[in-house]
């Protein structure tokens, strides 16, 4: 289910609905209910993984934090997992609903036998469960209490980096390795695997790991309750595409008493209504200008690329901050505010500030999870460069399993060791006005563009051969570029007014200075813009697909 389809405009209402008529204490299991549906559209079976996700850090944050487990605790989270499993038992509900069958055509005394991998599934499952119950006793009297520690987390470590490893990242470095063994003369088997992506499983297990990583360090103490913690993990606003939630953060938001007003109704409206035009308006409308070059075999020009590229950079920002601007506006009208994952990134004036702009709630959790651990700036040049490359490079290996990402990832180390050199340290901030900032910034913009030039390009032939038309041929300034609707071209415009407004004032709801009338005015312009956004062909969010 995504944000702008007819499904989520039905299913938000029925939600919003249940949750103000129910009593607090009904509210959670409200939204963790809808949290489970909202995934569950997409495909059924894959709420297993989310399951699976929640048991294990919820399980180990205890084990770490109290070294046992009270009897209620364990009994919550084997019936969790068995009962989710149970869904790996019916084929893909979702590929027979877009096959378009009628109900008449369906044999659904085939559709709805059990799978042989489903029952594989969840006799693993049960297996897992029953072995787990039966180590318990001896961890808890035989295992030292550090070495308990230090267990757990792994066990966390090693099962959630597993299981992103395993559905993202398996294929392509078999693929590779294949690869690199038939070019040197063997001839190896196929190990590739027949399985999907499943959406959003880079978000919800850095977010269920952060909360592992932060109990094992004393920064917070466990959650005690399975039902709290699951719906930390899947809370469905943030679920498939963010911002990557901080326990710190959402989990005290989930336990404690949670207030609606008239204004955080309005200013979630606004910021639903930013995040639409942003993506249906803007992203939607460009997607057919930057496809018309990075995707052709034909011949482009140095303007071509220029202009492409600049569009695919304001088509991905507005794409994924849209997302988080809908998320956190949804979450706003449940009473809980989200972390903050975009901060006008492209008036950065250099790379570390980039960074503290776009993508908040990742670059800070490379920052504190992997950059921090590894040992930061604590030692010499020399290991702050490399932890510094070290970090960018596997934030690109986040994004997806490409050759590309990797490089992009390099790319952005690059600039941030580069900087370091530069200006030392601890730069200093420019405390200047937007208007002699503008020069700084629009230099700065285009390595960032490159940097997404990285990103689209479908292969390193088309980045060597954009890389060479943009650095010696200037022969070709025709523009070949399929020209955005006024849609896109009108929001860019007032999108980059809102933005400017947005940075003066250090406030997102920027209007809230104005006089009344003005706010109708505010939100009148984004339904116009919304309204005209309509026209254009809707795309998946490009941030699903990591």
């Amino acid at each position: 289910m995504i944000f702008n389809s007819l499904s989520f405009a039905i299913f938000l209402p029925i939600v919003l609905i249940f949750y103000y008529l129910s009593a607090k204490r009904y509210q959670n299991w409200i939204l963790l209910i809808a949290g489970y549906i909202f995934y569950g559209v997409w495909d059924i079976r894959f709420l297993y993984l989310v399951s699976l996700s929640t048991v294990l850090d919820f399980c180990t944050g205890l084990m770490i934090a109290n070294g046992r487990m009270t009897i209620s605790q364990r009994l919550a989270p084997s019936c969790h997992l068995l009962g989710f499993a149970l869904f790996f038992l019916v084929p893909d509900w979702r590929a027979v609903r877009f096959q378009g069958m009628s109900l008449g055509s369906i044999d659904w005394v085939r559709l709805l036998a059990p799978t042989s991998f489903g029952l594989k599934v969840l006799a693993l499952s049960a297996l897992g469960v029953a072995v787990a119950n039966i180590a318990y006793p001896y961890v808890i009297k035989h295992m030292p209490e550090k070495t308990k520690r230090l267990f757990f987390l792994r066990c966390s470590l090693i099962g959630q980096l597993g299981m992103l490893g395993v559905f993202k990242y398996y294929n392509f470095f078999v693929a590779e390795a294949e690869a690199c063994a038939k070019s040197v003369g063997f001839d190896v088997p196929s190990m590739h695997l027949d399985i999907i992506l499943p959406i959003g499983i880079s978000f919800y297990t850095f977010q269920t790991l952060s909360y592992v990583c932060d109990v094992y360090w004393g920064k917070m103490q466990p959650v005690s309750r399975l039902r709290d913690f699951a719906l930390f993990a899947a809370y469905f606003p943030p679920l498939v595409a963010g911002p990557i939630e901080r326990a710190s953060h959402l989990i005290p938001r989930i336990l404690g008493d949670r207030r609606i007003s008239f204004e955080s109704i309005c200013q979630g409206a606004y910021l639903i209504l930013l995040g639409l035009v942003k993506k249906m308006a803007i992203a939607d409308g460009l997607a057919g200008s930057v496809s018309s070059i990075y995707n052709t075999t034909g011949d482009v020009g140095w303007l071509d690329i220029v202009t492409a590229t600049v569009a695919f950079a304001i088509q991905i920002y507005c794409d994924f901050s849209g997302y988080s601007d809908i998320a956190c506006g949804v979450s706003l009208w449940f009473g809980i505010e989200l972390l903050k994952n975009f901060d006008q990134p492209y008036f950065s004036l250099n790379p570390s500030e980039f960074w503290r702009r776009w993508h908040i709630s990742l670059s800070t959790w490379l920052r504190d999870y992997l950059y921090i651990p590894l040992g930061g700036n604590r030692g010499s040049e020399i290991m702050t460069y490399r932890n510094l490359m070290l970090t960018m490079v596997l934030g690109g290996l986040w994004h997806g399993a490409a050759w590309n990402f990797l490089l992009w990832g390099g790319y952005q180390g690059a600039m941030l060791i580069i900087h370091r050199l530069y200006v030392g340290s601890k730069p200093k901030e420019f405390a200047g006005s937007l208007l002699l900032r503008l020069p700084r910034m629009v230099f700065f913009f285009v390595f960032i563009c490159y940097g997404w030039l990285l990103f689209r390009a479908a292969s390193f032939d088309q980045i060597n051969t954009f890389t060479q038309i943009l650095i010696g041929d200037l022969s070709d300034m025709s523009l070949h570029m399929k020209i955005p609707p006024l849609s896109a071209l009108l929001g860019i415009f007032i999108l980059s007014s809102i933005e400017v407004y947005q940075f003066k004032t250090k406030n997102i709801h920027f209007y809230a200075g104005f006089p009344a009338f003005a706010h109708g005015g505010v939100y009148a312009l984004l339904i116009f813009l919304f309204i005209m956004g309509l026209s254009n062909d809707s795309q998946q969010f490009i941030y699903f697909q990591f």
